[in-house]
C-alpha cells in the first residue's frame, strides 16, 4: 500500500467522531495490509516508529521541521511563519504550500519506504545529525503528495494525535477477523504479555488467532503489570480468598526487571525504560539474582541503612531524574523489594500459582541477609488465615512508614494488565472520608483569570477510565489546591498535547466542556474528601430518554470528587492505568458502608 492511500484513511479517521466507525475504518485498512505493511502502519498511526516500550524519539523541534518544509519547497520562511500564525497547524500549512508548489520529484512512496526514512531520521545522532534529519524529512516532503505531506510533517513533532487508544486498535483487529469486538479479551490478554500492537497484528496475519493465544513472555519486552483489587477489612479479605500470603505494600517505584546474562533493563508501570536512572538497582540485580534469563517485579524504595528504616516517598522520588544520577544514588540508595516472578530461563511462570512463583523467587535471589549490604531483597510474607492477624500486619506496616499490605491468593496466577482478586490491597476506611487517592487523567483545561491568567490555566478537567467501553469519564474540574509552580508545570506539560477537538474517547457533559482539550497523557494523583454524586459528571452516570423523546435525561447521577486536590503527577502510569470506573464504584460503596 502507498503512503498516499494510508493518508486517505487518516483523513477519514480525523473527520470521524464515532469510536465504532473509527474501529470499522481501521479494520478495513488492516485487512488490506500485508503483515509487514501492517506492522509499520500501526506504529505510524500512533505517530511513532517503534512500540511504546522501546520508543525512539525524533529529537526534532518545531523549528527543524519548519526548516525542512521551507527548504524542500523553496518557499520564503517569512511566508511560512505568516501562514502558520494564522492556521496554527504545521501539517495544514505544509499541505497548503505543497498544493501551491508541486514538486517534479513527486511519486507514490510505499508505507515501508516512508517508515524506513522516518526511522533513519529518528535514529540519526551525533555531529551533523540535525542537518541529516532536516535533509531526510525534506526528501519525503518533495516526493509525497500534499495530503501525505500534512501527516508526515506532524509525526516528528508528536502532533498526529488521531485520538484513538490501543484498545481501539485491538477492537479493529477483532472486527477485521469476525466483524465485531468479540475477540477483544483474547487479543488484550496477548497484548498485556507482549504490548506491541505491530507484533500482535503481524502474528494474526501470519499465523491466525491461534498463534496469538500462544504468546509467551520475551526478555526486554515489558509485560503490562498486574493490579490489585481493594477491600477495607481483614474479614472481607479472608472471606474473599481464604488463607493468603500477606506482603508489605511499599511506597516507591514499581519496577519490572528483565535480565539476560549481564544485560539488565528496568521498566516502569507505564512501560518506560528507566534503566539509566537506577544504576544501583541494575548492579544489584546483576550480582544477586542467579539466573541467566529472568523477569521479576519489585518496588524500589529509599532505605536508610543506619536507622534500618524506609524513607518516605518524598525522598525516594528524588531518585527519578535525568541528571546527577550517580551523586543522588550515593545520597539515597535504593533497595529493590522483589515480590513477583514471571519468567526464568525459558519457563513462563505467569500461569503458575503464587506459592510456586514465590518459592522460585526465593531460590533466585542470593544475598547476605544484611539489608545494609544487599540491594535485592525478597519481600517478607506471612501466610495468614486469621482476619485479626491480618489487620495487625496492616497496622505494623503503617507504623513502619509503608502504604499498607497486599494479600495474595495462594493458588492465584499472575494476571498481566488485569485488576483481579488474586491480589487485594487492604485499604482501611475510617470514616465517610476516603483515605485512598485516585489516579486521574487530565482531559482539558479552562483559561485562567486574575492571577492565574499568567499561568494560562485556571481549572482542569479530570476523569477515570471505563475499560469496558474504552472511554474516559469525568469526575472533577479542579481549580484550587495547586501551588504556583504546579500550575506552571501543568501548563508546560499540556502545551505539546493540545488538540483541536475533543478526543473521541472522552465522554463529557456539555456543562463540563473545556476551553482547551489535550490528548490523553498526563496522569495526576488526586486526594478528595469524599465521592459524591453529580449529574454533570459522566463516570457512572446513567441516562434515560426523556418523556418528550427529544433528548436524554439523567437517571443516575455520576460520581464526583468533593474538594479534590493534587497530590502529585504520576509519570510512571499510562492513561489506561488510571483508576477505573469499577474501582471508583467500589470506593463509593466502601465509603457509603462505613458511615
Amino acid at each position: 500500500m502507498t503512503f498516499q492511500e494510508l493518508s486517505q484513511y487518516i483523513k477519514t479517521i480525523e473527520e470521524t467522531s464515532s469510536r465504532l466507525e473509527i474501529t470499522k475504518i481501521l479494520a478495513d485498512l488492516f485487512e488490506k495490509l500485508s503483515p509487514d505493511e501492517y506492522e509499520k502502519a500501526v506504529h505510524l498511526l500512533q505517530g511513532q516508529v517503534s512500540p511504546k516500550y522501546a520508543i525512539i524519539n525524533f529529537g526534532m523541534a518545531e523549528k527543524m521541521v519548519i526548516k525542512a518544509v521551507v527548504s524542500a519547497m523553496q518557499v520564503d520562511s517569512k511566508e511560512f511563519m505568516r501562514e502558520y500564525k494564522q492556521v496554527g497547524d504545521l501539517g495544514e500549512v505544509a499541505q497548503k504550500l505543497k498544493e501551491a508548489n508541486p514538486s517534479f520529484e513527486q511519486k507514490d512512496l510505499s508505507i515501508q519506504e516512508v517508515f524506513e526514512t522516518l526511522l533513519r531520521m529518528a535514529k540519526a545522532n551525533g555531529e551533523g545529525s540535525q542537518d541529516e534529519k532536516i535533509r531526510l524529512l525534506g526528501s519525503l516532503i518533495r516526493q509525497l503528495d500534499s495530503l501525505s505531506t500534512r501527516y508526515v510533517t506532524r509525526i516528528p513533532v508528536g502532533a498526529l494525535r488521531l485520538g484513538f487508544s490501543d484498545m481501539t486498535i485491538l477492537d479493529a483487529l477483532s472486527w477485521m477477523i469476525q466483524k465485531d469486538k468479540g475477540l477483544r479479551s483474547v487479543l488484550q490478554s496477548a497484548y498485556h504479555v507482549y504490548p506491541d500492537l505491530g507484533h500482535i497484528g503481524r502474528m494474526i496475519k501470519e499465523g491466525g488467532l491461534e498463534q496469538v493465544k500462544k504468546v509467551e513472555p520475551d526478555i526486554f519486552t515489558p509485560i503490562i503489570m498486574m493490579r490489585a483489587e481493594r477491600l477495607s477489612s481483614g474479614d472481607e479479605i479472608i472471606e474473599k480468598i481464604g488463607e493468603c500470603a500477606v506482603e508489605p505494600k511499599f511506597d516507591g517505584f514499581r519496577l519490572q526487571v528483565h535480565k539476560k546474562g549481564k544485560d539488565v533493563k528496568l521498566y516502569t508501570r507505564g512501560l518506560e525504560d528507566a534503566t539509566f536512572m537506577y544504576p544501583d538497582v541494575v548492579e544489584g540485580v546483576r550480582n544477586e539474582v542467579v539466573a541467566d534469563e529472568v523477569i521479576l517485579e519489585g518496588e524500589a524504595i529509599g532505605y536508610d541503612p543506619l536507622a534500618q528504616s524506609f524513607l518516605p516517598f518524598q525522598e525516594t522520588v528524588q531518585r527519578k531524574r535525568k541528571y546527577g544520577i550517580e551523586e543522588k544514588a550515593k545520597e539515597i540508595p535504593l533497595k529493590l523489594f522483589a515480590f513477583e516472578l514471571l519468567y526464568v530461563d525459558g519457563k513462563n511462570y505467569i500461569n503458575e500459582p503464587f506459592t510456586t512463583r514465590r518459592a522460585k523467587l526465593v531460590q533466585l535471589v542470593k544475598n547476605t541477609g544484611d539489608r545494609a549490604m544487599d540491594t535485592v531483597i525478597v519481600a517478607d510474607d506471612q501466610v495468614i488465615a486469621d482476619p485479626k492477624k491480618l489487620e495487625l500486619m496492616f497496622d505494623d506496616a503503617i507504623t513502619k512508614g509503608l502504604e499498607g499490605i497486599v494479600a495474595k491468593k495462594l493458588d492465584g496466577t499472575y494476571q498481566p494488565g488485569a485488576r483481579g482478586w488474586n491480589w487485594i490491597k487492604f485499604k482501611r476506611s475510617y470514616s465517610s472520608k476516603i483515605d485512598d487517592t485516585i489516579d486521574c487523567l487530565i482531559m482539558g483545561y479552562d483559561y485562567g483569570k486574575g492571577k492565574r491568567a499568567s499561568f494560562g490555566i485556571g481549572a482542569f478537567l479530570v476523569g477515570v477510565y471505563d475499560d469496558q467501553n474504552d472511554q474516559f469519564l469525568t469526575v472533577a474540574k479542579i481549580g484550587t489546591g495547586l501551588t504556583d509552580d504546579e500550575w506552571k508545570e501543568l501548563k508546560i506539560k499540556s502545551e505539546k498535547l493540545i488538540v483541536e477537538k475533543k478526543p473521541v474517547s472522552y465522554e463529557i457533559d456539555k456543562l463540563m466542556t473545556c476551553d482547551v482539550w489535550i490528548t490523553p497523557e498526563i496522569i495526576v494523583e488526586i486526594k478528595a474528601d469524599e465521592i459524591t454524586r453529580s449529574p454533570v459528571h459522566t463516570a457512572g452516570r446513567v441516562m434515560k430518554p426523556s418523556k418528550s423523546g427529544s433528548s436524554e435525561e439523567v437517571e443516575t447521577p455520576g460520581y464526583a470528587l468533593r474538594f479534590p486536590r493534587l497530590v502529585r503527577f504520576r509519570e510512571d502510569k499510562s492513561p489506561t492505568e488510571v483508576t477505573s470506573l469499577h474501582e471508583l464504584a467500589d470506593m463509593f460503596q466502601l465509603q457509603s458502608s462505613s458511615r
